[in-house]
């Protein structure tokens, strides 16, 4: 609770630091920024959390359980990196007499790097279930006297003989 406390102050000055400075800048006008806020408001909650809440009720669906929370961290940070890249990638700016203004090739360069989530999403599921594997192989060998009573079957019963 304490870090937490601290974090809201810092950004709390932080803000009030930002305001005092916009505020001293002449040329500002509060309207336009009034405006620009209002619009970033509106497309973080009309737009990208409605985005975000049917990926994460897509990924609740049909990934197992065990593979949710990298299928999230994959499909948030593919998302966020695709919503920066694309005006690049379309070419947003560019004029066409000066071919040095936007001189990569974004898309195949988004294209690697949503490769390279994929197959950190997928390096991390795969640790995940041999994890689970191992960890389900351990159980089985066990003979059935050396398990916990919860662990036989049917959960219930006498404990074995000889304890």
């Amino acid at each position: 609770m304490r870090v937490r406390s601290v974090l809201v102050a810092v950004g709390v000055l932080l803000m009030g630091y930002a305001v005092v400075g916009g505020g001293a800048d002449p040329d500002l006008k509060p309207a336009g920024v009034l405006l620009f806020l209002a619009g970033v408001l509106a497309g973080h909650d009309l737009v990208w959390m409605v985005v975000l809440l049917a990926g994460g009720a897509a990924v609740a669906r049909w990934v197992p359980r065990r593979h949710r929370p990298v299928a999230r961290a994959a499909a948030i940070s593919a998302a966020a990196l695709t919503v920066v890249a694309v005006p690049l990638v379309l070419g947003f700016g560019r004029p066409p007499d000066n071919p040095s203004v936007l001189p990569l090739p974004y898309g195949r360069n988004l294209a690697a790097v949503l490769l390279l989530v994929a197959g950190a999403a997928l390096a991390a599921g795969l640790t995940a279930d041999r994890r689970h594997r191992s960890a389900a192989g351990r159980g089985r060998g066990r003979p059935a006297a050396d398990r916990k009573q919860s662990e036989r079957p049917g959960g219930s019963g006498p404990p074995p003989a000889g304890r």
